[in-house]
């Protein structure tokens, strides 16, 4: 199992140069990726071409740029310049987002992801190949547009810069059965939001499709610490926050894959309590078993054993979010 550094987005202040200096020291420990992610505040590529530009050889990828922030084709373009710029380290992590972020932010319709993720990989493996210009007729992108207001003078254009590499590695951010199908069938990789291993019959028939190769990064939060409860506590605090607010009563894909997972009464609890205002209540809702299953929490001994889980799934790298003490201690039960 492999080991990446998970840096997220920014929250309402700038990280300065942390992030570069945990790169670097993620880099020199044997980490094969680091990962930047955008919300509704700063992108996924600046940080991270800043972060290439300090580092030699660890893996750079975005988790996740949101789909609705750049057409398929400045994706590309971003995701192009990016790889010749760090010598072939780039992973293009992408994801629809939800419907709050994308009507409320980008102002478009969330309408159809799993059709829209599909047409947007399609355009961005045409780009990369550049074997001929490129062309769509979906309803989603179409290239050239023909639609209201245009001037009817679009032309089918190639990359006038060659891409480093055809086959640069597309993964996609997936929580739906439809979607996590999808992405075993078109992408390259798969960056679930939540993972059990402890239950990896949720995904397995999702992901009977994928090709050899295919790889998944899962992000695991790790709380190293001899007081279980205290350790869980993060974790349950980020579970309330996502299931409870990231989305609204209609549809939250994070509250539906927890019920997925086999705790839907505690789901809708914690979000009926999100949505009075109840926060701290919403959190001691969330199961100490689920917590503990999708992280890696307690004791370094109790996270060393808990590690064998993981090692035994389909997961191929584990994404951490940590201080360079903890980069350190998971380097030396992992690699």
């Amino acid at each position: 199992m492999k080991l990446g550094l998970q840096l997220g987005y920014w929250g309402a202040l700038a990280p300065g140069n942390s992030h570069v200096e945990l790169a670097q020291e993620a880099e020199k420990l044997g980490y094969d990726s680091v990962w930047t992610a955008e919300s509704w505040g700063n992108d996924a590529f600046t940080p991270l071409a800043w972060i290439g530009a300090h580092t030699s050889k660890i893996r750079l990828g975005t988790s996740v740029a949101q789909l609705s922030a750049r057409t398929p084709t400045a994706c590309a373009m971003s995701a192009l310049a990016l790889d010749h710029l760090s010598g072939g380290r780039m992973i293009l992590g992408l994801g629809v987002s939800g419907p709050q972020v994308v009507e409320g932010w980008y102002g478009q319709p969330f309408s159809k992801p799993v059709s829209r993720t599909r047409e947007y990989v399609n355009i961005i493996r045409q780009v990369m190949a550049r074997e001929a210009p490129v062309t769509n007729d979906g309803e989603h992108y179409p290239l050239p547009y023909k639609g209201p207001g245009a001037w009817g003078m679009g032309k089918p254009l190639k990359p006038i810069t060659h891409p480093l590499r055809k086959d640069l590695p597309i993964f996609l951010g997936a929580e739906g059965p439809k979607n996590v199908a999808q992405t075993a069938e078109i992408a390259d990789g798969w960056l679930p939001l939540y993972y059990s291993p402890y239950r990896q019959e949720v995904y397995a028939d999702q992901l009977k499709g994928a090709k050899e190769g295919f790889e998944i990064s899962a992000m695991a939060m790790v709380n190293i610490n001899d007081d279980l409860e205290q350790a869980l506590y993060p974790v349950k605090a980020m579970l309330a926050f996502y299931i409870g607010g990231m989305g609204s009563k209609k549809r939250n894909f994070h509250k539906e894959l927890m019920s997925r997972m086999g705790f839907e009464a505690e789901a809708d609890r914690i979000q009926e309590l999100f949505f009075e205002g109840k926060q701290e209540e919403a959190i001691h809702v969330v199961p100490d078993q689920f917590a503990d299953e999708i992280s890696l929490s307690g004791s370094k001994a109790r996270v060393k054993e808990r590690l064998e889980a993981w090692k035994d799934s389909p997961v191929t790298s584990l994404l951490v979010m940590g201080d360079t003490s903890l980069l350190r201690d998971m380097a030396e039960m992992v690699l």
